[in-house]
């Protein structure tokens, strides 16, 4: 399992891209995905919504449980992936591409974000 050097990470399992002009894209992980096992339902939050770091936002259902979405950072949502509402299971095939979740205008990142050799030891993978 490989996790992208360029993303950032949070203990909850979720990525976060660099930011284009303040806004970052954020997806969960392939190995939150595996533990999820096959995703059936995803609720994300609605554009224009305020998230906060380290808050439930959304959700995702699977055939095993429901998890709760948790945003990395605080901000306004600019953008949430229809293509994984219409098909959650964009999720496990394609974590890290099409299966992203939403898109922040950040406001406040939080200090304990990880990078990518991090997040593997975290995840120990």
């Amino acid at each position: 399992m490989s996790n992208p050097q360029q993303l950032r990470y949070s203990k909850e399992h979720e990525w976060l891209s660099a930011t284009e002009d303040g806004v970052a894209t954020i997806g969960i992980t392939e190995f939150a995905a595996n533990a999820l096992g096959d995703v059936v339902y995803a609720q994300l939050p609605a554009v224009g919504d305020t998230v906060t770091a380290g808050e439930t936002c959304g959700e995702l259902e699977s055939t095993k449980s429901v998890s709760d979405l948790y945003s990395p950072v605080t901000g306004e949502v600019t953008e949430a992936n229809q293509d994984v509402v219409d098909d959650p299971s964009l999720v496990n095939s394609a974590p890290f591409e099409g299966g992203w979740l939403f898109k922040v205008r950040i406001t406040a990142e939080p200090d304990d974000l990880l990078s990518a050799a991090e997040y593997t030891e975290l995840a120990g993978n």
